[in-house]
This record gives C-alpha cells, sequence and structure tokens, in this order.
C-alpha cells in the first residue's frame, strides 16, 4: 500500500461542492483630490518610505506636510487625483508638481503615482497615467518629467515607457537608503 501523501485524492461531487463565488470586479472612480483624502494619501505613501526604493524619502511625512504640498498644488493649478472604490477608500493617488521654482520652468513637472499595497497589479496604475496626463495637457502644461529609483521600481519604469516617456539620462549614486546606494532614471513625455 502507497504512503498517504502518494494515495489518489478523492472529490466531492460536482453537486456536492461548495459553489465558488467570482471575485468580485475591480472597480474604481477617478476624481480630483479633496483635503479629506489627505489622511489617506499620506498612509499610502508613508507604506512605500517605509518599505520601499521608490521614494528617497526616509521619514514619513506627517499631515501637516501634506496640507501644505496640497495647498501649494492647488495655487498652482496642479493636477492631483485620487482613485477611489465604491466603498469610498482612496486606492491609490497621482499628481504633477513644478520640475523647479523657476519661472521658465513653468510648464515643466515631475509626476508621481502611488497606489495602496494592496491595488497593485489590477490597471489602476495605468488608469491614474492616464487621467495624470489628460489633465496635464488640459492645465496648459509641455513637459512631463519622471524621477525613478533604478533598482526596485520596474513597474514603474514600465508604466513610463508604455505612455510614451522616453529615457533622457541616468545618474547614479545619489540617494541611500536602507544601507545601499541608489541612482535614477530620468524619462520625459513631451504633451501635445
Amino acid at each position: 500500500m502507497l504512503p498517504d501523501e502518494y494515495q489518489p485524492r478523492r472529490e466531492l461531487p460536482l453537486h456536492l461542492r461548495a459553489p465558488v463565488e467570482p471575485e468580485p470586479a475591480f472597480t474604481f472612480e477617478i476624481r480630483e483630490t479633496v483635503a479629506e483624502d489627505l489622511p489617506d494619501i499620506r498612509e499610502i505613501y508613508n507604506y512605500y518610505v517605509a518599505n520601499s526604493v521608490v521614494t528617497f524619502d526616509e521619514d514619513a511625512m506627517t499631515l501637516r506636510e501634506w496640507r501644505s504640498k496640497f495647498a501649494y498644488l492647488s495655487k498652482q493649478a496642479m493636477p492631483f487625483i485620487v482613485a477611489v472604490s465604491p466603498s469610498g477608500q482612496i486606492l491609490g493617488y497621482a499628481l504633477v508638481s513644478p520640475w523647479k521654482q523657476k519661472r521658465a520652468y513653468r510648464f515643466t513637472v515631475e509626476n508621481s503615482i502611488y497606489l495602496r499595497a494592496a491595488s497593485t497589479g489590477k490597471g489602476l496604475g495605468r488608469a491614474l497615467m492616464a487621467a495624470l496626463i489628460v489633465r496635464s495637457q488640459s492645465a496648459g502644461l509641455k513637459e512631463i518629467i519622471a524621477v525613478i529609483a533604478d533598482g526596485g521600481a520596474e513597474a514603474s519604469l514600465k508604466l513610463h515607457e508604455d505612455f510614451g516617456f522616453k529615457e533622457i539620462g541616468r545618474m547614479g549614486r545619489v540617494g541611500f537608503k536602507f544601507d545601499r546606494w541608489l541612482g535614477t532614471v530620468l524619462l520625459q513625455k513631451t504633451l501635445k
């Protein structure tokens, strides 16, 4: 006789098996950010601060810092959007901010997209990027720059490349986080 692990498994007949419920569709709405979204945005961002190299920030951002950033971006009329589940949970956000403070750079921005960890791999990043690009064009912006870590951010690189961002340069060993040196990849997209 064969040991138990080699015995064929008996299966219940189909009519006695519990029905398998299909996984609910992943649905969301993309809308403009409001001040009430900032605690969730802070939580999403601070997860990446503590657990990844996709941001070079090493200290969690406070709600006060997010309020200040929100006020600044609002004053500059910069696109800042969130993806919201049907239950009202913030699943991710995307924004652009001025590339440099000098006035001559006023049509060039840097983008940021962050997703709640449970919302990755479901097309949400693509939806946010598409919406952010449309809103940036509508705002009269002409160039979007992306600064992406050269290790540990492959999904972000691919997302940007899929949307037509072109690599314009690299900087090596410009950041030090989690006891390792990191570089950045610079990408740029010209808006129509």
